[in-house]
């Protein structure tokens, strides 16, 4: 008989449409199938009918009868050949099933790759999960703090415009206080100036009284001596004597009363400003600060235009002598001083600084323009000579205004607009006693 075998293999996923056909078109042609299942992939072996292998058998039965030693050996021939067949078959499908096996393997691996990523995945996704949660409950408390510092910031406004109001209110008091200190401090200052003229005509009506003829006619001639140009020449002439003199203003006929200080070292000082106890008001114009005002026997201001000229004719020093209310003296001095004309605003030049009033200048440099209450020529959008009186070679209200209001002890500190020397005694001491006076270099 004639022995076919027929096989057909597949796996559940690929070539089910071909093993589909195949089979319907081995049903036609009256094959059996066999299938063997192996894991995931199946089988399948189609062999002949039985009657069909009886019909062969019995025509090869009766083709040996006829012709049995060709038959035998073509029998052999094909039984060897199939068994070669089934041999190369049985290696294929050895070789089929080591592939389907490495398939299975890579599948099984792809699997739990795939299953690790699933769970990578999931994992996270949980992560993002909980920082979406984490992120609204952050936003829900940066909303919550927004609206708490909204309102803090609204409660502080408010304050702030209800202080702004009450700081408004206090300045105005404080300028009406001021303005009726002033008024005080100006009608003091009189009472003050009228007590000391009568003081010293008292004081002179005595000492004419109890001094000789030939010493009243000494007194008499130091008020009425020569006109002398400054204080150092009056000394050279040989007058030596501490008083009041008779100066000439430079390249005119005028002629001023002057105080010269004819024994602080050495003598020859011309007095320009002098404070002592605040009988002389000087929150005074730019006309009477040019011009001079007060008493060369007490409190007052030479002028601005006769020290101009003088100081331009040669070189001059200035010195200044301070005292407190404590019993302590000081000075400064600077070994070239000079006052521009009055086109330049008498603005002041200062060199050389000596002295025991501070290692720095109190009188601000490069030199500043002078200011009074009705000439603004500082250095501040404000105007200084109006906030601290008098005037003065202001920088931005700088560290000195020894022509500031007089105050009397136990009223002296914390004033910002008194008689200050800011490198000696700081900003708000308002000092006892100032004097300011000049004589020639070479003298």
């Amino acid at each position: 008989m004639q022995l076919s075998v027929y096989f057909f293999w597949g796996c559940s996923f690929f070539l089910a449409s071909g093993y589909n056909s195949f089979s319907k078109s081995m049903e036609a042609m009256g094959k059996k199938q066999y299938q063997v299942q192996h894991g995931s992939c199946s089988y399948t072996f189609l062999l002949p009918e039985t009657d069909n292998c009886r019909s062969s058998a019995a025509f090869v039965s009766n083709a040996v009868q006829r012709d049995a030693p060709l038959d035998y050996d073509d029998s052999v021939q094909r039984l060897q050949l199939l068994e070669n067949i089934m041999e190369n078959n049985t290696q294929w499908l050895m070789k089929v099933l080591n592939q389907t096996t490495r398939l299975e393997l890579q599948l099984l691996e792809h699997s739990l790759s795939t299953n690790k990523l699933e769970r990578q995945i999931s994992d996270q996704t949980n992560e993002i999960t909980k920082l979406q949660e984490k992120n609204s409950f952050l936003e829900k408390r940066v909303l919550e703090m927004e609206d708490k510092h909204t309102l803090q910031l609204k409660s502080i406004k408010d304050e702030k415009d209800q202080l702004q109001v009450l700081v408004a209110r206090q300045n105005s008091i404080i300028e009406e206080l001021e303005k009726q200190l002033v008024t005080a401090t100006v009608n003091n200052s009189v009472l003050q100036k009228q007590q000391h003229d009568l003081m010293e005509t008292v004081h002179n009506l005595l000492t004419m009284i109890s001094t000789p003829n030939s010493a009243k006619n000494n007194f008499i001639a130091k008020e009425e001596q020569i006109s002398f140009k400054d204080c150092a020449e009056a000394y050279k002439s040989g007058l030596t004597t501490s008083g009041i003199y008779t100066l000439t203003v430079p390249n005119t006929a005028q002629e001023k009363k002057a105080y010269c200080d004819m024994e602080t070292g050495g003598g020859g000082w011309t007095v320009i400003q002098r404070r002592e106890d605040g009988s002389v008001d000087f929150h005074r114009t730019w006309k009477e600060y040019k011009m001079g005002f007060g008493d060369p026997a007490g409190e007052y201001w030479l002028g601005n235009e006769f020290v101009s000229q003088l100081t331009n004719q040669k070189r001059y020093v200035l010195k200044i002598h301070l005292k407190d209310w404590e019993g302590n003296e000081a000075y400064s001095l600077y070994d070239h001083f000079s006052l521009a004309n009055e086109e330049l605003k008498y603005r002041i030049y200062l060199k050389g600084l000596t002295g025991t009033a501070g290692k720095i200048s109190s009188i601000s440099q490069p030199g500043n323009d002078f200011s009074t209450k009705d000439a603004d020529n500082d250095k501040c959008i404000c105007k200084c000579s109006q906030m601290l009186t008098g005037g003065w070679w202001f920088d931005a209200c700088g560290p000195s205004n020894l022509n500031g209001m007089y105050y009397p002890l136990r009223q002296n500190n914390n004033k910002f607009n008194g008689i200050k020397w800011y490198y000696w005694k700081g900003s708000g001491y308002s000092l006892k006693a100032t004097t300011m006076m000049i004589r020639p270099a070479d003298f």
